[in-house]
């Protein structure tokens, strides 16, 4: 009975994803975007209760990804979807004639898509063990619900930074080219609490909770940024740091 338990998590995650498609379609996007949140919720426990309880299994890995493609793949679609939708002028985008206004909300259909080429790279990928290459769905899809989130606690501060429907439509390709990129990005997970192994993780953290204390509301739709950014720079640090290591070899 045991091995079950993993699978049945697994498939509450799931539920909860396809309930926030239907509360999506119906325009209850702040109720979807919660239940996004409990999603993830699940998908940390299905795991934990694998490892807690020794019942990992091949079924188990590929439910998840079914699953993660609901909640992360296509529930965070349809978040884009609204927000893009009602970001456009007049609030109606059949109503608009411009080519773009009838496109534009549309263009989150790509997410879907590039969310189950991101799951089915990760289950092959043997370099993702303790950080990931690409963004995470659940990443991705904590944006999204951060915006549906920001909008609805702090519309001012959404207004100002993500009120343009161009500015939502880069962010639907920017963000969906992350998932499949090749750009390391560190784990949140924390093995050990060297500050040389996870110093990149404790100043996003540190960060983060620096904004979450000083704004609140307001700073939530930009930790996902945040952690992209952190992992780009990190990148670009390493970088520097290996080519270094490489032109002092060369002289020696």
């Amino acid at each position: 009975m045991r091995k079950h338990v993993p699978n049945l998590i697994t498939c509450l995650n799931a539920t909860c994803g396809a309930m926030a498609i239907f509360l999506a379609a119906r325009d209850r996007v702040l109720l979807a975007a919660l239940l996004v949140l409990l999603a993830m919720i699940f998908d940390f426990m299905d795991g934990l209760a694998a490892r807690w309880l020794r019942a990992t299994s091949a079924m188990g890995k590929e439910l998840d990804s079914l699953a993660d493609v609901v909640s992360f793949g296509v529930a965070p679609a349809l978040l884009a979807y609204a927000l893009v939708r009602d970001a456009l002028p007049g609030n109606d985008a059949w109503g608009n004639a411009a080519w773009w206004a009838v496109a534009l909300p549309y263009l989150p259909a790509i997410i879907p898509a590039f969310s189950a080429y991101r799951l089915a790279k990760f289950n092959l990928d043997e370099r993702q063990a303790r950080s990931f290459i690409g963004m995470p769905t659940p990443a991705h899809a904590l944006f999204w619900v951060s915006l549906v989130l920001s909008r609805h606690y702090a519309p001012g501060v959404h207004e100002a930074a993500w009120g343009s429907p161009w500015i939502l439509s880069a962010c639907v390709l920017l963000f969906s080219i992350l998932l499949i990129s090749e750009l390391p990005m560190f784990s949140l997970k924390i093995s050990s609490f060297a500050w040389g192994e996870n110093r990149w993780r404790y100043s996003y953290l540190g960060l983060s909770c620096l904004l979450l204390l000083l704004a609140r509301a307001a700073a939530v739709s930009f930790l996902v940024p945040l952690y992209a950014a952190f992992a780009v720079l990190e990148a670009l640090v390493t970088r520097w740091g290996y080519n270094r290591r490489n032109r002092a070899g060369a002289r020696r």
